[in-house]
């Protein structure tokens, strides 16, 4: 194995899109320790740091590996489980347990001297704020559909009724919801303004000008390194309905490139999933970027190329 420092994996013992990363670097020889923190740490994995004005230390024990934190390279944060406490104790006990992992073994993780993050678990965070998307996406040349986040029925309405083309509601979180105790996810779709109601003043609401799409884009970007994809699906929102969409690599136009790899570094990411929509007239709007959004369901070559980028960026490690 490479002794110029190992890479530490931070994801759930399911993820196989992980699997296909963690592939490569076995292959290429690359020292890699797996933890899923919010598990791992209750049922026998142990993390320790240790901070003095001369310096700090540090040791991550798995049940495969001991690993010197101070010598990691990269750190990828993929899909880690929630930080819930151990099973059997108490609510208050366990709620405590949870916070205290959270903050101390998270703030932990986040904070490895000299690592390269991919991305930091603090920046994903920020970054996942919808707001914050539009207003980076603005500030760095993307072309933004007209957006009202409200809890004002009145101002809801206003908005709607000023939009020629008609509007759409998104949630502004992708929170877990339950119809008759079946998870339900709720999709992107068309809203009128009679459909906008007093319930609108519960809660912050997205309301958004519906863009005329040709078609849509998803661009992965790793890095500079960003790897388009055309979707035509007949659903506004793709995701709905997979299984009718048809996907074809394509090349990112250069404005938009830039406007991308601007966003990345106005947020301090190094990986994101870019939602575009491309109009008739070849205007590409965002839509959002998810810091963390899954890659490996693309066709096989887009998904390899993603994961080769991926690899490369995490054997390298941070720019010195």
């Amino acid at each position: 194995m490479s002794d110029s420092g190992s890479v530490l994996v931070l994801t759930n013992p399911y993820d196989v899109t992980a699997d296909v990363v963690l592939r490569l670097l076995a292959e290429r020889r690359v020292s890699v320790a797996r933890l899923d923190p919010g598990a791992d740490l209750h049922t026998g994995a142990s993390l320790t740091a240790t901070y003095c004005t001369g310096g700090q230390q540090g040791t991550l024990r798995t049940a495969s590996r001991e690993l010197d934190t101070t010598r990691v390279r990269s750190v990828w944060v993929r899909r880690p489980s929630p930080y819930e406490g151990p099973a059997g104790m108490s609510d208050q006990d366990r709620r405590f347990a949870a916070e205290q992992a959270l903050w101390g073994a998270g703030g932990i993780l986040a904070s490895l001297s000299g690592a390269c993050y991919v991305n930091h678990p603090w920046n994903n965070r920020a970054a996942e704020f919808k707001p914050a998307q539009l207003s980076t996406a603005r500030r760095c040349g993307f072309l933004v559909p007209s957006t009202v986040i409200t809890n004002d029925p009145c101002e809801a309405r206003t908005f709607a009724s000023h939009q020629p083309g008609g509007v759409v509601y998104k949630p502004v979180w992708n929170t877990p919801y339950r119809v008759d105790g079946q998870p339900h996810s709720v999709w992107v779709r068309e809203v009128h303004g009679t459909e906008i109601t007093d319930a609108v003043a519960v809660c912050p609401h997205m309301f958004q000008a519906k863009v005329d799409k040709a078609f849509d884009v998803r661009v992965t970007a790793v890095g500079s390194r960003l790897f388009g994809l055309r979707i035509d699906s007949p659903d506004l929102d793709w995701r709905y309905r997979q299984d009718l969409m048809t996907c074809t690599a394509m090349e990112v136009p250069g404005a938009v490139a830039r406007a991308i790899v601007a966003y990345l570094a106005e947020l301090g990411l190094i990986y994101g999933a870019f939602d575009l929509a491309v109009t008739p007239a070849g205007e590409w709007y965002f839509l959002e970027c998810n810091p963390n959004g899954q890659w490996a369901w693309q066709p096989a070559e887009t998904t390899a190329a993603i994961a080769h980028a991926l690899t490369d960026q995490l054997e390298r490690g941070p720019d010195r």
